[in-house]
């Protein structure tokens, strides 16, 4: 309606006027169109609602979509800390890319961030699963159990890392304290500095020759901290599938792991997904925890890339170089969650 008195008052309505219409019926139609548009978007529930949406939008905009693309920018020149960076377009280029590519720390950081990623997300949903398995069987203090499982993962990184640094000191912590308590002296370990030689398997393309206890001591430390997390998302799951599945399949002579292979573990796909990618973020958000375990260096058999982006950019003052590596682990990240929220969108859930 407002689009047609805008053309009868240009004269394009097709009858053959070249000029503004002067006829008062036609600006008192136009008026109350443009009224009820305004009145219309005054009462519709975006713009009443932005006075909730909009400043959370504009600082999440400006803090984090800006910082992103602030950081990509500066990965383009060879800003280092000392004077301000080259903002023409015509000066960007991939060096600092290029030098991370040719960069063997780099490459090794890259190894630790897949080992961690792996491993931890692989042991914490089969930990997780294996303890809402048992406190679905219907034991006693269920609720107990859940809680003392959950309550690592109230815990922050700094917390379980003072705790687990602790726990692995050589001389007064409580694994080695434990073993020489029960005679097992030639098991106590400097767990976050010894290790063990793999022999012929360092022939291997990126395999060191000495395995260190580094990697492998911390993956245990996020592990106790976040199967309980794990349990908690299969529990639900388990919850979730109707009784009578589980009596068809004893009804049809089925073993209780033939049941659970077969029957229940299938079920259990959504939370499996939704319970890896959050652990894969964790994984990746690891940084707090090694570095108040290691500092800044935690040795090239621990370090991984949001230690390394942190150590050239506020250590070595090579900025344009840190913000290329924030760059690559923010594509990993990107790589974990978009393929989740693709699948939740394509499934209408987003």
């Amino acid at each position: 309606m407002l689009l047609n008195t805008l053309k009868r008052l240009l004269g394009r309505d097709g009858s053959g006027g070249s000029g503004i219409d002067p006829f008062p019926d036609d600006i008192a139609s136009l008026r109350g169109d443009i009224e009820s548009a305004v009145s219309s978007l005054r009462e519709s529930e975006a713009v009443r609602s932005a006075p909730f949406w909009l400043p959370p939008f504009l600082l999440m905009g400006f803090f984090v979509y800006g910082a992103i693309g602030w950081n990509v920018i500066i990965s383009f020149t060879d800003f280092a800390g000392l004077q301000l960076p080259t903002y023409d377009p015509t000066a960007f280029d991939l060096e600092m890319y290029r030098r991370a590519l040719s960069d063997g720390q780099f490459w090794l950081a890259t190894r630790n961030t897949f080992v961690l990623l792996v491993s931890f997300t692989g042991l914490s949903l089969a930990g997780g699963l294996g303890l809402a398995i048992l406190v679905d069987r219907g034991i006693r203090f269920e609720n107990w159990f859940r809680t003392i499982y959950l309550l690592p993962f109230s815990l922050s990184f700094v917390v379980t890392a003072v705790f687990w640094r602790w726990m692995y000191n050589f001389d007064s912590g409580v694994i080695n304290v434990f073993l020489r308590g029960i005679g097992l002296d030639f098991l106590a370990s400097k767990w976050l500095a010894g290790g063990v030689e793999l022999g012929a398997l360092s022939a291997i393309p990126l395999v060191p020759e000495t395995l260190q206890f580094k990697l492998f001591a911390v993956i245990f430390a996020l592990l106790w901290q976040f199967s309980g997390y794990a349990m908690v998302v299969y529990l639900a799951g388990l919850r979730a599938i109707p009784d009578d599945q589980y009596e068809a399949a004893r009804v049809d002579g089925a073993s209780v792991v033939r049941m659970y292979r077969r029957v229940i573990l299938p079920q259990l796909r959504a939370s499996t997904v939704s319970a890896a990618v959050v652990l894969m973020v964790f994984a990746l958000k690891a940084f707090d925890f090694l570095y108040v375990m290691f500092g800044n260096n935690p040795g090239p058999t621990a370090d991984i890339l949001s230690t390394m982006m942190y150590r050239q950019a506020f250590a070595a003052n090579e900025w344009a170089y840190g913000s290329a590596i924030a760059v690559v682990l923010f594509l990993v990240a990107l790589a974990v969650v978009a393929p989740y929220l693709y699948g939740e969108y394509r499934r209408g859930e987003l």
